[in-house]
């Protein structure tokens, strides 16, 4: 099967293939582990090359470590942001007090890799560029360097997203890939505010994203102006948290995860508040304030770090038991037992069909689902109804579940049942198999 043309998601590639190399959750925390290993290492020597003081690289590492393996910000979790990290402080360590374009080139590669994780740690690019910027002289030859590095930055950055498309091109998915992990992500920004925004004037559907963008401007305009004032680690440290609050609201969907982009950022200007004896030490509170008000102005979650601990000890006490698995939330028994039922009664290459937001039952019974989505929120978002009951009339899978949060629209529910007989219901899900094949 080729990704986003016969199984769909909205990210770009790489973590996907990570996931596949791993195999399974344990290799691939383990993996996260390691990975997370090495950037703290790297995120130290570029603390080195910043700071005057070994205290404040110290602090910022420290901060550093400790921030990126907090459940509150779904630390011990193999998501992209984490994985981005990596690339993207890479990036900045080669351009530091470097002009060489072979540098250059290969920060823009490390920030095409990054957003190959994740599209969002693009803009992390233009904190590198507004670096450059800011270290214009006012003469033909600093301008000639500011755009050739900058070309080749662009070029670095090209390379990769380049050599992705051409190879899903090979594989024949080229526009489902460009749509899918592109395309798609600017209707993303918008669907968590609802089908409201759908028939409302582009200025008002997107007027809050247009004024976060002002603000970013705004800071990086009052920091050109005072650049002179400021040490360099200040003015990075308050452009990067900028545009990184910025990536990370750009969807205004409250997932923790999304501020595991702002941890850098915010590392360096924790390194200069606890260590920094200079008027910035008072400063970097504005930057800071900025960080704490934005997660409780648009209502983002948090997970405990302490019911992760808790739910440790349950697993040391009674090993991998239904009292464990409850801790994950009483819908997660249920996706094992579903799982399980299906494994029994069907064969290996028989396809299911999930209506509900709990695809880990397709992984969990190593069956595949009739169409590319796997959630359904992807037929919401990136689909229709129609177009779901048409390919299941096409090919009707061996099993439907129907979980019991979800609501099942009407022309599925007539499909289901026409095709399918219900034998099973089990903890809030129905299964129902197919009597025409």
């Amino acid at each position: 099967m080729t990704l986003y043309k016969d199984v769909h998601d909205n990210k770009p590639p790489l973590l996907y293939y990570l996931a596949a190399i791993a195999g399974n959750v344990f290799t691939f925390r383990v993996i996260l582990a390691l990975w997370m290993m090495a950037t703290t290492i790297l995120f130290w020597h570029f603390c080195r090359a910043l700071f005057k003081s070994n205290r404040s690289a110290i602090a910022s590492t420290v901060c550093f470590a400790v921030l990126t393996s907090l459940p509150f910000f779904e630390g011990h979790i193999a998501n992209a942001e984490l994985f981005m990290i990596a690339p993207t402080v890479g990036a900045f360590y080669l351009i530091w007090k470097n002009n060489s374009l072979v540098r250059a080139f290969a920060a823009g590669v490390l920030i095409a890799i990054a957003a190959l994780f994740k599209i969002p740690s693009i803009f992390d690019a233009g904190v590198i560029v507004g670096l450059w910027i800011f270290a214009l002289q006012p003469n033909k030859k600093s301008i000639r360097l500011f755009l050739t590095k900058s070309i080749c930055f662009g070029l670095g950055i090209a390379l990769p997203m380049t050599i992705t498309f051409v190879w899903y091109a090979l594989k024949g998915s080229f526009s489902e890939y460009l749509t899918a992990a592109f395309l798609q992500n600017f209707g993303y920004v918008n669907t968590w505010r609802g089908q409201a925004t759908a028939q409302v004037p582009f200025l008002v559907k997107n007027g809050p994203i247009l004024l976060r963008g002002i603000v970013v401007l705004a800071i990086g305009i009052v920091l050109f102006f005072t650049k002179r004032r400021r040490s360099t680690v200040f003015v990075l440290g308050c452009l990067w948290v900028a545009t990184s609050l910025f990536a990370a609201t750009l969807s205004e969907r409250p997932y923790p995860h999304y501020f595991v982009q702002l941890l850098p950022s915010f590392s360096l200007l924790l390194g200069l508040l606890f260590t920094d004896e200079t008027k910035e030490q008072a400063l970097v509170i504005f930057p800071l304030t900025l960080l704490f008000f934005v997660p409780v102005y648009f209502g983002f979650w948090n997970y405990s770090t302490s019911h992760y601990v808790r739910r440790f000890q349950t697993y040391v006490n009674s090993g991998f038991s239904l009292e464990y698995l409850n801790e994950f939330g009483d819908h997660t028994n249920r996706n094992y037992e579903v799982a399980n039922y299906i494994k029994t009664r069907t064969g290996i290459n028989d396809r299911v069909f999930v209506w509900g937001d709990s695809s880990a039952i397709y992984a969990l019974s190593n069956r595949l689902p009739p169409i590319k989505y796997v959630a359904d929120y992807h037929i919401r978002d990136f689909s229709s109804v129609e177009e779901t009951l048409s390919a299941l009339r096409k090919a009707p899978p061996a099993m439907v579940v129907i979980l019991s949060e979800a609501a099942l629209p009407e022309e599925l529910l007539s499909f289901t049942e026409e095709m399918y007989t219900e034998i099973h219901r089990m903890n809030g899900a129905a299964v129902w198999y197919n009597t025409k094949q």
